[in-house]
């Protein structure tokens, strides 16, 4: 037995802890949004998330426990890697190319959000490389290659790496700067992969994701000033969150709905956030983005709350003041 008290380990948008009863809670609100699907006949599908625990460790369970992975979701971010081949660590930066990048940012300040200023010098090659090196596809290259080798890819075996698009708004850094040549390198391994490994024994796609508030979104200049207008602008209704958007994604690979597939055979999630009138609302806030908030302060406490919230903070019903049991065993 371990009881502590625990309190947020933050400084801006790192939090380096999290509340066991409050993570258990947004979980279990999870769970209860999403509609149950219907039993699957014979062997229950095995679905493999990678970047859905804080490492690789978790997967090494998978030939003993599950056998044959149906679904292979990559979905990795991360600051640095190690070249498995090498032994070399590569480190991300976040960093327009090109030219310098100036932008509003939000920005939380003893949990008050204000609107601040950006400023970026352009990546070098070398940076631009190695963010390449980290969050390009080659990670999940090799792991589905490792599968295959292991005799681990079950019968109709289907793989997706999800990616963003985004706003032009936020293209300068996002889709034109170090992170989009790593989301360029990430799409092309799908069509390696197709034509490879996977001939005849499965499917690869890239998945385009919508706007959503993640560890990793948080991280990237002006994303979450523009995430916290775009929710003004669509609102609770329109709002799509990762649930919505992995229920979509799911109903698409089992086939109970279409695949919505772009031009370059992408399967696309973000329609709800590019309508044209959409952005067109978009960029009128992103004008004067005090102005916005300041007309509705409630959409950057929402982001921050949200922000929060995936660590297990600020979660209705929990009673922080409280010891909690920190020594919680892996679920049977």
């Amino acid at each position: 037995m371990s009881i502590q008290q625990i309190t947020p380990k933050q400084r801006g948008y790192l939090i380096v802890n999290s509340h066991p009863s409050g993570s258990e809670a947004t979980v279990d609100r999870q769970w209860q949004r999403i509609e149950p699907s219907a039993p699957a006949a014979g062997r229950a599908p095995v679905a493999l998330v990678l970047g859905a625990s804080a490492g690789y460790g978790q997967a090494l369970l998978l030939a003993e426990r599950y056998g044959p992975v149906d679904y292979l979701v990559y979905s990795l971010a991360s600051p640095r890697r190690t070249d498995p081949a090498t032994g070399e660590v590569h480190h991300s930066v976040i960093k327009p190319l090109g030219s310098s990048y100036t932008s509003p940012s939000l920005l939380f300040e003893d949990e008050a959000p204000r609107i601040g200023t950006v400023d970026l010098t352009p990546a070098d090659e070398a940076e631009r490389a190695a963010t390449v090196k980290v969050m390009g596809g080659e990670d999940w290259e090799l792991w589905v290659r490792a599968l295959g080798e292991a005799d681990l890819l079950g019968p109709g075996f289907t793989t997706v790496a999800l990616s963003y698009v985004g706003s032009e708004i936020t293209a300068p850094v996002y889709r034109q700067g170090t992170i989009g040549a790593a989301k360029e390198h990430l799409e092309a391994p799908a069509r390696r992969l197709q034509d490879g490994p996977l001939a005849d024994r499965g499917r690869a796609f890239t998945v385009v994701a919508g706007a959503a508030v993640t560890q990793a979104s948080t991280a990237i200049p002006s994303i979450a000033l523009y995430t916290s207008l775009l929710r003004i602008v669509l609102g609770e209704d329109g709002w799509h969150t990762t649930d919505d958007q992995a229920v979509e994604l799911w109903e698409q690979l089992t086939g109970a709905e279409p695949l919505s597939l772009d031009e370059q055979g992408r399967i696309r999630l973000d329609g709800w956030e590019l309508d044209p009138g959409v952005q067109d609302r978009v960029r009128e806030l992103w004008a004067d983005p005090a102005a916005a908030l300041a007309a509705d302060p409630a959409a950057a406490a929402w982001f921050y709350n949200q922000f929060r919230q995936l660590y297990g903070w600020d979660v209705p019903g929990v009673d922080y003041t409280t010891g909690v049991e920190t020594s919680v065993p892996w679920p049977e």
